[in-house]
């Protein structure tokens, strides 16, 4: 069974500046919720009971947001007002934390829960995506292929071909719809990519990987690439994807963002 998950929230948001100087991505309002609230609650609904997020020095925000506000829930309470908070609880699950120094990639983040993961199949969540959907939850969906196939399992998500050089692509044969057995990935193919079936931010490992992340050299960019890792991983142990049956919103685009807040906005009228 899947317990345990990590989500990587140590990085820079980039795409988002000027605001992620001073507000972290993953606290991006949606709705009367941050973003990262949407990820975690995702989590629980997939059978999830233990978090390790990756933060950095800056993203203190994040800790204090899961974290109890006795100041607040005493003045809620003397002014009869606790049904605010009662309205969109938080998410009540065991969360740890550890820090990235530097940001050096998401196999780096990773890399830091090999402890906390010890023996278990684990899940990752990037905060980056959120998935809507209307039956079973987006990670959920890995968990049941992980179930059947005992062996990693990525999310995918159809994208159009002029997109497909901002992704992570894979190349394989589809075993059953929307399930791919994976034969090779594509770091963000300039030129001819295998297919239009890119890797968005939901993953379920097993502990195999850190096998792989251990002997992680940089790759694009400097960083640590987890596709290299899971590249090398290919050629002795099984990887399928799984298409994800829902709405996937990047919050790091400002459109999809736009998008993502209409959506809410139609859902609690």
């Amino acid at each position: 069974m899947v317990k345990k998950a990590i989500i990587p929230a140590a990085g820079y948001g980039t795409r988002s500046l000027p605001v992620t100087k001073v507000l972290p991505k993953e606290m991006f309002p949606v709705g009367v919720k941050p973003a990262i609230h949407y990820i975690v609650e995702e989590a629980m609904e997939a059978g999830i009971e233990q978090i390790l997020m990756i933060v950095s020095r800056k993203k203190s925000m994040i800790v204090d947001y899961f974290d109890h506000s006795l100041e607040l829930e005493t003045f809620l309470e003397r002014e009869n007002k606790q049904h605010l908070l009662e309205t969109n609880p938080i998410p009540d699950i065991q969360i740890h934390y550890t820090r990235q120094p530097y940001a050096k990639g998401l196999g780096d983040a990773i890399r830091l829960g090999k402890t906390f993961v010890g023996n278990d199949p684990f899940a990752v969540l990037l905060p980056d995506d959120i998935i809507t959907s209307n039956t079973t939850p987006g990670l959920k969906q890995l968990i049941d292929v992980y179930e059947e196939k005992k062996t990693s399992v990525i999310g995918l998500n159809k994208v159009e071909e002029e997109h497909l050089k901002n992704y992570g692509v894979v190349k394989g044969i589809e075993e059953k719809k929307h399930l791919i057995k994976i034969d090779d990935v594509v770091e963000k193919p300039k030129t001819n990519p295998p297919s239009n079936l890119a890797i968005i931010g939901r993953y379920i490992f097993t502990p195999t990987i850190y096998q792989y992340l251990d002997q992680l050299q940089p790759g694009v960019g400097g960083e640590y690439q987890l596709t290299d890792a899971i590249k090398t991983m290919l050629h002795d142990h099984e990887v399928f994807g799984k298409v994800i049956s829902g709405t996937r919103y990047d919050i790091g685009k400002e459109e999809e963002y736009i998008r993502l807040l209409n959506f809410i906005y139609q859902q609690n009228k």
